[in-house]
């Protein structure tokens, strides 16, 4: 990416330690930013409390340091940031960009209409207003017909058109906490974020995203998704798949296995180095036209009979 203003960041949720996956995600936003003279922040995406694992956002963060990573100011917590959310919901709400729902799980799943790739998207039951003797559940943002367009860094030219792919998406969930998609989009305004490194698993968030940076008035950051790593079974290693947590007594080696992995080449006696020497090399040798365009890859890692 060019040089000049940067300001990236690096949002792992706390529901389990980090894995071979997620170093790759931490890796590579570090990397892209410190390669531009920017700032690298640290944000524990916890706005999800009943996904939250008490005690993996301190082990995160030890992860982090036994791995070499240093980050710009204090980690940003999203459990601190709820009136933020509320403010933007509010004003959403204000502008009509954003419908109460009464509906049930049961009930989207029962009349839910068919995207153009075979998924679900919400039908629009409530957008018009409550049904009558129904109680808003959920908050929903307004989805729209325009064609959605944004260059990815790694995946190429994108586009959405949201109301054909999701429908009107939610903001605040029935049980009370707010959705990702609302708390990532002011978070990254709030902290000045101006390119997002991250998985590929997140390339299909970002479209709704846009949406709401336009809706509530803030700057489009520049995006770069990275293929995910997934098992032999294709799925994506995270904590409902049995990732192993990464060692800090393999700090080096699994650096080394995360810049092949982002298509960097490191030089096969790395992983026998010392960690500060994995980041010198790595630092000095950074290129995000390297990384593979692809949405996943197979952890080689992983069995063979797994």
């Amino acid at each position: 990416m060019t040089l000049g203003i940067y300001i990236g960041r690096f949002a792992p949720s706390p529901s389990g330690p980090l894995h071979q996956g997620s170093l790759i995600a931490a890796l590579a936003s570090c990397l892209d930013a410190r390669a531009s003279k920017g700032q690298w922040l640290v944000r524990m995406e916890d706005v999800d409390a009943p996904r939250t694992q008490p005690g993996a956002a301190d082990t995160i963060l030890r992860q982090l340091e036994a791995c070499g990573f240093e980050w710009d100011g204090p980690v940003l917590w999203q459990s601190q940031r709820l009136d933020a959310y509320r403010y933007a919901l509010d004003q959403l709400i204000q502008h009509k960009y954003a419908y109460p729902c009464a509906c049930s799980r049961r009930e989207i799943a029962d009349s839910a209409l068919r995207a153009p790739d075979g998924s679900l998207r919400y039908p629009g039951n409530c957008r018009t207003g409550l049904p009558s003797g129904r109680v808003a559940r959920a908050w929903r943002c307004l989805s729209d017909a325009s064609d959605l367009h944004w260059s990815d860094a790694i995946q190429g030219e994108q586009h959405e058109k949201l109301a054909e792919s999701v429908g009107d998406f939610v903001l605040l969930r029935a049980d009370g906490q707010f959705a990702y998609q609302l708390a990532v989009v002011v978070d990254d305004a709030w902290q000045g974020v101006t390119h997002v490194v991250r998985g590929a698993d997140l390339l299909d968030s970002t479209g709704r995203q846009i949406h709401l940076q336009r809706l509530l008035g803030h700057p489009q950051p520049a995006y770069a998704h990275l293929p995910v790593l997934t098992n032999r079974a294709g799925e994506k290693l995270s904590k409902q798949t049995l990732a192993p947590a990464l060692q800090p007594a393999h700090a080096a080696p699994a650096l080394c296995t995360a810049l092949s992995l982002l298509g960097q080449n490191p030089p096969a006696d790395l992983g026998r180095a010392s960690v500060a020497e994995v980041w010198a090399w790595a630092s000095k040798h950074w290129q995000l036209a390297s990384v593979p365009r692809v949405r996943a890859q197979e952890d080689p890692s992983c069995p063979n009979d797994a």
